[in-house]
């Protein structure tokens, strides 16, 4: 996983068996296309920091997740229910900071869309 542009700050905010999900604004990052689902979601697999270099002048921070077969959560029949968008007619706002962390009910409410076990402590965006 790799977050905010390859910080490393955000990274070290999760820890070993933390839950991750990741939401695609986008089908593409550099298309138009929108997407506007949770697209993926797993568990920090260890504590592990480190650099993967993508280019020469690009080595982004990344950490190890196990990823959980799942499929897409749609967000906009999701809006009205999660306490985490304050704003319902603004509700992609949250999203600008790149990284967040949710409640649990948030996180089960999204969890069940996407897959059917598993139990979660903590859940970060």
């Amino acid at each position: 996983m790799q977050a905010n542009h390859g910080k490393q700050a955000a990274l070290k905010r999760v820890h070993a068996g933390d839950w991750v999900l990741f939401y695609s604004p986008k089908q593409t990052m550099n298309g138009t296309e929108p997407c506007k689902a949770f697209t993926a979601i797993g568990q920090a697999a260890d504590e592990e920091i480190y650099q993967h270099k993508m280019f020469d002048d690009f080595i982004p921070w990344r950490r190890n997740i196990r990823f959980y077969e799942s499929t897409e959560a749609p967000i906009i029949p999701l809006v009205d229910e999660l306490d985490f968008i304050i704003n319902k007619k603004s509700w992609g706002y949250p999203f600008r900071f790149g990284f967040l962390e949710i409640g649990e009910h948030d996180f089960e409410l999204i969890k069940k869309q996407m897959i059917k076990t598993a139990i979660s402590e903590r859940a970060v965006i």
